[in-house]
C-alpha cells in the first residue's frame, strides 16, 4: 500500500513540474503589468517538451469578457536564452511596456534559445510559436480575428516564416531587418505586411526586405516596405518608438 501511495506522489509531482515554482501553461496575468511566464509545448512524435520563457505585458483596462487584440513580438539574436527576462526587455515593444508604456493590446514576447552559429535566420520555430498562442487564446479573452506578429532581425526571419506558415492566424505583420523565402510569397500575400530596414544595414543586408517585399507584391499582397536612408542594423528603434506601427496593426482585422 505505501508503494502504491508512493507512486501516486511521485506521478502527481511530475505532472505539476514547473519552471520558478509556477505550474506550467498557468500564466500570471496582471492588468497594467509584464510579467514573467513560461511555456511547455511538446511537438508530435516528440518525447521531450520544449519548454519557452516569455513576457505578458496585460493593459490596464483589460476586461475578461471583452476581447482584446494581441501583439506577438520575437527578438533578434542577441537577446536568446533560457529565462534571461531582462534580456526581453532589450529592445522594442517589450522594452516600452517595462517603462511604462500602457499598450492598447495583450503583448507575448518569447525568448528563444540561443541558436547553433549560423544557423539564426530558422531559429524561431513556428510550430513552437503557433502553440504558446494557442494557450494565451485559451487562458485570456483574445480577439482571434487581430492577432499580430512583429519581430526584429533574427525575429523579422521568423515574423516572415511564422506568418507563411500560418496566415490564417494573423491580421498582419511587421518584420524588420529580417529576410525569408521568397516561395513563401502566395501565402503571406493574403497578410497585410508593412516591412522596416535600413539602407545602410551590413548584418542582414536590404535585398533581404526587398526580395520578399516583391515577391508578395508580385503575387498580388498587400505588402510595403520602409527604408530608412541613414540607418544601419538598428531600424528598430526607430520603427518601435513610433504610434504609426501600431496604430497600422490595430486597424487590420482578419475576415
Amino acid at each position: 500500500m505505501r508503494f502504491l501511495v508512493f507512486c501516486a506522489l511521485i506521478i502527481l509531482t511530475l505532472a505539476t513540474a514547473s519552471y520558478g515554482n509556477e505550474p506550467m501553461n498557468e500564466f500570471d496575468i496582471q492588468p497594467g503589468k509584464q510579467t514573467e511566464n513560461w511555456h511547455s509545448y511538446q511537438p508530435d512524435g516528440s518525447n521531450q517538451p520544449v519548454r519557452t520563457p516569455f513576457l505578458l505585458f496585460v493593459p490596464k483596462t483589460y476586461d475578461a469578457n471583452q476581447p482584446e487584440p494581441l501583439v506577438l513580438f520575437l527578438h533578434g539574436l542577441g537577446e536568446s536564452g533560457d529565462g534571461n527576462f531582462a534580456a526581453l526587455q532589450k529592445h522594442g515593444p517589450p522594452k516600452l511596456a517595462g517603462q511604462g508604456e500602457d499598450f492598447p493590446f495583450v503583448l507575448v514576447s518569447p525568448q528563444c534559445p540561443m541558436p547553433p552559429e549560423g544557423t539564426y535566420p530558422s531559429a524561431w520555430k513556428a510550430d513552437v510559436l503557433n502553440a504558446l498562442l494557442d494557450s494565451v487564446c485559451e487562458q485570456m479573452k483574445i480577439d482571434p480575428q487581430r492577432i499580430y506578429v512583429t519581430g526584429l532581425s533574427m525575429g523579422g526571419y521568423g515574423t516572415w516564416r511564422l506568418a507563411a506558415t500560418y496566415p490564417q492566424r494573423f491580421a498582419a505583420a511587421a518584420p524588420i531587418c529580417g529576410g525569408g523565402d521568397t516561395a513563401w510569397a502566395k501565402p503571406l500575400s493574403t497578410i497585410p505586411i508593412w516591412a522596416f530596414h535600413g539602407a545602410q544595414d551590413n548584418v542582414v543586408t536590404l535585398d533581404k526586405s526587398k526580395s520578399m517585399v516583391d515577391a508578395i507584391q508580385l503575387a498580388g499582397g498587400d505588402v510595403k516596405l520602409t527604408v530608412y536612408p541613414e540607418a544601419a542594423h538598428d531600424s528598430w528603434t526607430a520603427t518601435y518608438n513610433n504610434p504609426k506601427l501600431y496604430a497600422w496593426l490595430l486597424s487590420h482585422r482578419r475576415p
